[in-house]
This record gives C-alpha cells, sequence and structure tokens, in this order.
C-alpha cells in the first residue's frame, strides 16, 4: 500500500503518539507488562512519526517496569539453496556461502519484518539476540534475559526470547496482523510431538572467537504457519482470553502468551500429521 493509499484510508487527521497510547490503553496495554509485539504499520493509518511514534506509544505505556519484545529475524543469512523467494542461480550458491557477511547484532538488518521492527532494532538501549536468522529485540525491565544466551540450534524453542517470555508470564499483541506472524506459535511447534515431526539443518555465516564461520544449525522442518491461522481460531472458539481493538485504525488483539502457547501444544499433537 502507497503513502497516498494509507493518507486517504485515515479518516480524522494524523494518529498522535497519544492517541497511540489512547488505544494501547484500551486494548489492555499495562505497565509492568513483558510484550511480544507483530505488527503492520500501514494498517495502522497514517501516523504522525511513523513507526517512531508506534515504539514510543508502546514504551510510554509499559513504562520503566515493562518490557517490549520484537522479532528481527533475517533469514537472508541462510543456506542458498533452500531460497526460493526468489532463487538464485546454482552457480552462484557457493561464492554466497563463501562471502555473505556473518551476523552482526547491530549491523544486520531485518528481512521481511516491516518498518516498526527495523526501527525498534536501532533504538539505543534495545538488545538484540544473538542467532543469525531467528533473533529478537527487547527493551525494558527483562532485556538482558529474555535476549541472553539465545541457542543457535532449534533458535524458536526451548532457550530463546520466545521461552523466556513465557517463563515470565508475557503478552502477545498483534497489531493489524493474524496468526500467521505470530512467532511464539513456533514455540508450541518445538514443543508438540506429531507424526512426521523432522529436524533439518540448515547453514548460516557467525562470528567464532572473532572470526567468520559458516555453521550448521538444527532446527524443525518447517510445515507450519500453513494451520496457525487456524489454531487462532480454535483457540478464540475454545473461549481462549482474547483483549480484541483497534490500535489506530488496525484491528488489533491482546493475548497471554502462556495460554497460547499451551493450547497450540495440544491442538498440534492432536491435529497435525506430516507423516
Amino acid at each position: 500500500m502507497s503513502e497516498a493509499d494509507v493518507i486517504k484510508q485515515t479518516g480524522n487527521g494524523p494518529i498522535t503518539v497519544q492517541d497511540l497510547k489512547r488505544d494501547l490503553t484500551a486494548l489492555g496495554v499495562k505497565p509492568g507488562m513483558a510484550l511480544m509485539v507483530h505488527s503492520s504499520l500501514s494498517s495502522i493509518g497514517w501516523v504522525s512519526g511513523g513507526p517512531v511514534a508506534v515504539i514510543q506509544a508502546l514504551e510510554g505505556v509499559l513504562g520503566p517496569q515493562g518490557t517490549l519484545v520484537m522479532p528481527t529475524h533475517s533469514g537472508d543469512l541462510s543456506d542458498p539453496a533452500e531460497w526460493s523467494n526468489p532463487p538464485v542461480p546454482d552457480d552462484w550458491k557457493d561464492t554466497i556461502r563463501r562471502t555473505m557477511p556473518a551476523f552482526d547484532p547491530s549491523l544486520t538488518p531485518t528481512r521481511g519484518m516491516g518498518k516498526i521492527p527495523e526501527t525498534f532494532r536501532n533504538q539505543k538501549d534495545v538488545i538484540r539476540s544473538n542467532h543469525p536468522q531467528v533473533s529478537c529485540a527487547a527493551w525494558g525491565k527483562l532485556a538482558v534475559e529474555i535476549t541472553q544466551d539465545h541457542a543457535l540450534d532449534f533458535g524458536l524453542g526451548e532457550r530463546s526470547p520466545l521461552a523466556k517470555l513465557y517463563q515470565n508470564q508475557g503478552w502477545i499483541l498483534l497489531i493489524g496482523v493474524g496468526h500467521e506472524r505470530n512467532t511464539s506459535l513456533h514455540l508450541a511447534e518445538s514443543r508438540a510431538a506429531y507424526p512426521g515431526k523432522k529436524e533439518i539443518r540448515q547453514g548460516a555465516p557467525i562470528f567464532v572467537d572473532g572470526k567468520r564461520r559458516w555453521v550448521n544449525i538444527k532446527e524443525i522442518q518447517e510445515h507450519s504457519e500453513d494451520d496457525f491461522e487456524e489454531i487462532g481460531a480454535a483457540y478464540r472458539k475454545a473461549g481462549g482470553t482474547i483483549r480484541e481493538g483497534r490500535i489506530g485504525q488496525a484491528e488489533s488483539q491482546l493475548f497471554p502468551q502462556r495460554e497460547l502457547v499451551d493450547f497450540a501444544v495440544h491442538w498440534m499433537e492432536t491435529n497435525r500429521s506430516f507423516a
């Protein structure tokens, strides 16, 4: 959507930091929460200050005892043999593996995350976890705890920021996006036992003792995301704790991460089969 289209669709003037704070509070975001946010800036409407204003509103409502977390994934730091969107010629692949710069939390950009997480990762006092493909960034009271010791293998599993958020009774906020963007469902996927679940090997460049190295990474084969919306709908139907409203013009949902993840584990074990 172009900026001109966003302006046309924003009915009552520009959306401000104060407007966003009001909407966040009305939805149920509270001071002291640990909050994982997935977002679409254009869905909010035309925001005075753009992604910076959204971040300031979130941090303003959460306050100094709160914690703000966003996914800052960089899936392009991966084996080009796996690329399909778009693929590259076969005779490029060895050169890419040999020359791709190693992951640098302060330098490596996000890919496909949107303007808000990409802006957030550059903010002073934000800490980014050290995973070349599925890092998260965090600000606030629990930022160090949530981002430290992010395991290279199974990066969305038990030694991930998602698991730390689970341990700290965190919440998830979807702003203008659905469960297909809900990274915490990958934590459920890592925990669930279902037929056809497979381990695969990926690769990425990282720094080891100050030197660039291409390393292998263990991960769960992705069948996922195709059923994430179905899981969200089932959670709603089962009476899950969901608070709904609008942030700006964006339809938004707020819910406890632990409750959703536990529900999703059971749902996957009951309904999934890739055998």
